[in-house]
């Protein structure tokens, strides 16, 4: 038998894009196209086909733009 723990998105370290749009309210398509400009910092690859997003650097992001 697992036991998983439940972490709040505010404590996690990296989450999914399906977490980020629940966390801040923007969509799922908008958050896939800021993590496919050029100067995006806050995505987290994994393999190939997997993408997480740091949380605090995209928390960062979010606050440093009026418009996205």
């Amino acid at each position: 038998m697992r036991c998983y723990m439940i972490v709040p998105v505010w404590e996690k370290l990296n989450i999914s894009v399906e977490e980020a749009a629940a966390y801040t309210g923007i969509g799922m398509h908008k958050i896939r196209e800021l993590m496919n400009e050029q100067d995006c910092d806050f995505v987290l690859r994994v393999g190939n086909k997997k993408s997480l997003i740091k949380r605090e650097r995209f928390e960062r992001y979010l606050i440093a733009h009026e418009a996205i």
